[in-house]
């Protein structure tokens, strides 16, 4: 229990001791113990004893319901606490390297010399607006919530009593929809398919055939070929680690180790799968034989996203197919979009395009390719015609 006493009236050290004034306007001191660790003593002071009345009732009421908050427990520096928050967390590498680096070059920068607990709503908010001028807003609403999370774990473990970015407002978000320029038509696809490198040919039919992701596509090995479809297990990654920076193989997104998903393939990708066997062969790298690997040992890398881009850009490049300024006219994303456009226009189901695609859920799929279903509104409009006006011409 906390005790409320006036110190020019008791304590003899005091310079306003004895104080004979019934009602004087000397401060009120609130005595108490810290409930946890060494109990050390405090006693904060007060102008009035109605404040100090309700700082005792209010502590009294957290240590019974288990609120308490130790001021030293939140008087930790975010430089010190953020980094430890995030070796606590089990996180794909990916994202930890997203964190590491959003903490490393924006968090603390800014933020980083106040105490968790001395962090207000203005100061996020703050934040914010010259994060805004930095970032695209998907990132800036992407990285916030990693904030969020850090002062969350900061109030379960009782190092502040809310969390400052409720209520923050972020920046709006444009549409995931993908723009239709971003597609390339089939003749663009065989004519890239004709110009890059022809150990590279079979790359645009994985992913214009199957949807694969660039990393999939280069870690695709000859395992991952079946019957009538393929398995996709693995992708390939050169971004650094937690303690390096070494192309390998790691699980898929949104994927733990271990999962796969199923993709059917036409008769063509399977014969372009076995033509390029055919002529390439296989490479063993970690025990896979993988199929885009460089075929003398000891020599180059597995190729990555960063190194087969020049193959790509060169191909578009020596295709005609650019931009009026002279670049590229698409990334390899865009035969990706070719598949999931092409799928969806001839009527496939798109949750089945999801799953074959890998999407974290449909609505993914749904926010950037639903717009490219346009057999639906003929039907829409043939039903509700029925329906609205069923004697009436359509």
């Amino acid at each position: 229990m906390a005790t409320i006493y006036q110190r020019c009236k008791s304590d003899k050290r005091n310079s306003n001791y004895p104080c004979a004034q019934i009602r004087c306007s000397h401060p009120w001191t609130v005595r108490y113990r810290e409930p946890f660790g060494a109990r050390a003593e405090r006693q904060p002071s007060f102008e009035k004893k109605n404040q100090a009345d309700a700082f005792a009732q209010r502590l009294d009421r957290d240590k019974y319901e288990g609120f308490y908050l130790d001021p030293k427990r939140g008087d930790i520096p975010l430089r010190d606490y953020a980094p430890d928050w995030l070796d606590r967390q089990v996180v794909a590498d990916g994202t930890w390297r997203n964190y590491e680096s959003f903490l490393r070059i924006h968090l603390l920068p800014a933020l980083g010399d106040k105490s968790v607990i001395g962090i207000q709503t203005k100061d996020i908010e703050t934040f914010v607006a010259a994060l805004s001028k930095k970032l695209a807003a998907a990132t800036v609403c992407d990285r916030m919530k990693m904030v969020t999370s850090i002062f969350k774990t900061a109030m379960k473990e009782k190092r502040r009593p809310d969390d400052p970015t409720e209520g923050i407002k972020l920046p709006r978000t444009g549409s995931h929809a993908v723009d239709e320029d971003e597609i390339p038509t089939l003749h663009e696809v065989d004519l890239i398919a004709k110009q890059i490198a022809p150990q590279y040919r079979l790359t645009i039919y994985l992913q214009a055939g199957a949807g694969l992701r660039i990393s999939e596509t280069l870690g695709f090995s000859a395992d991952s070929h079946r019957d009538g479809f393929i398995r996709i297990r693995r992708q390939v990654s050169a971004k650094a680690h937690r303690n390096d920076c070494v192309t390998r193989f790691t699980p898929l997104k949104h994927r733990a180790e271990g999962e796969y998903r199923d993709i059917p393939t036409p008769a063509f990708l399977d014969n372009e799968i076995e033509a390029h066997l055919q002529t390439w062969g296989t490479t063993t790298v970690k025990g896979v034989e993988v199929l885009f690997a460089p075929r003398e040992r000891g020599k180059g890398t597995m190729p990555t996203a960063n190194t087969y881009s020049y193959h790509f850009r060169k191909a578009l490049t020596e295709a005609g197919i650019t931009k009026p300024d002279g670049s590229p006219k698409f990334t390899p994303h865009g035969l990706r979009h070719f598949f999931a456009s092409t799928a969806l226009a001839h009527g496939i189901p798109i949750h089945e395009v999801s799953r074959w695609l890998g999407h974290r859920s449909i609505k993914t799929t749904v926010d950037v390719y639903g717009h490219l279903v346009p057999a639906s509104w003929g039907r829409c409009r043939t039903i509700m015609q029925s329906a609205l006006r069923p004697l009436s011409p359509a």
